[in-house]
């Protein structure tokens, strides 16, 4: 997944914690394998290959995340779209390659989640365009987590967290008082903000983690499907959720929205809080949140 995995829990068993562990880190690979778009014998690497000359058949598991994705697309008016990839793949940062302005315009108009043919009786998935690709990068991880949770619940573990990347799910709590989690500032200071959290989930997502900077411009992971170009108003946004995979999925669809309309969506969710940093460096809260610098 591209990103560093991490497991701490309470077992009064040592050997049995390294058994769980192990099974967490499986889990993870187990998901990799299917979801990679960079693993040529993952499912997903199969549909972008394939699915623009006939409808592939999939497993449930991923058509069903699939299904969830384009539910936070319609939730978003669009601004989460798996289809995204079809105009991200272009873009290499490690190496700081982007694609020429025509690259760019042909490859953002097959950005469309509509244009997703699902069938649900055959399992199946084809894409309306040639040139079409899909990458789960925004909402599979947090599923992952989750998994990895539910492993470790089902083992009784009444303690713990799990993280991937920007995907953190908590257990219970810290001896007896709640975990600390630290939002960094997006421009290198150190934790600006640090949220006390028990049986949660958290997602950050921020213009640092995939990025080059280029005549003044950051390009990074994070695509407006709309603009077909990096997502800009935000630097980093942190959803609160009870699980990863919908934290995951609104992280990236907040950061897109922007300032405002993000949080007007988390506003409108039961059980969804947010904490976002804009390009200027100011924070703000979701009305359920209580402002720290406002006592």
């Amino acid at each position: 997944m591209g990103t560093r995995v991490f497991v701490e829990l309470w077992q009064d068993d040592p050997q049995q914690a390294q058994v769980l562990m192990q099974r967490v880190m499986d889990e993870m690979e187990r998901i990799n394998q299917l979801m990679s778009p960079y693993i040529d014998t993952a499912e997903l690497a199969r549909i972008n290959r394939e699915a623009a000359d006939h409808p592939v058949s999939v497993s449930t598991e991923l058509f069903k995340l699939i299904q969830k994705s384009n539910y936070y697309s319609q939730v978003s008016g669009g601004a989460f779209d798996i289809t995204f990839a079809s105009l991200g793949h272009r873009f290499d940062y490690r190496n700081r390659v982007r694609p020429d302005e025509a690259q760019q315009k042909a490859a953002a108009a097959l950005i469309d989640y509509r244009q997703l043919k699902l069938n649900a009786a055959e399992q199946t998935i084809a894409f309306a365009k040639p040139g079409m690709r899909i990458d789960l990068g925004g909402i599979a991880k947090g599923y992952a987590v989750d998994n990895a949770v539910a492993i470790l619940q089902q083992a009784g573990v009444n303690n713990a967290v799990v993280t991937a990347g920007g995907d953190s799910r908590l257990i219970g709590d810290h001896r007896g008082r709640p975990w600390m989690l630290g939002i960094k500032h997006p421009r290198g200071e150190e934790h600006v903000i640090t949220v006390p959290l028990s049986n949660a989930a958290i997602s950050t997502s921020g213009d640092y983690e995939r990025y080059f900077d280029a005549d003044g411009v950051r390009f990074h992971h994070i695509i407006d499907p709309a603009q077909g170009d990096s997502a800009r108003e935000l630097l980093s946004v942190s959803i609160l959720a009870n699980q990863s995979i919908d934290a995951d999925a609104l992280s990236t669809t907040v950061f897109v929205l922007g300032p405002e309309k993000g949080m007007k969506l988390v506003n409108s969710l039961a059980g969804i809080s947010a904490i976002l940093i804009d390009r200027t460096g100011k924070v703000s809260y979701s009305n359920d949140l209580i402002d720290p610098t406002m006592h």
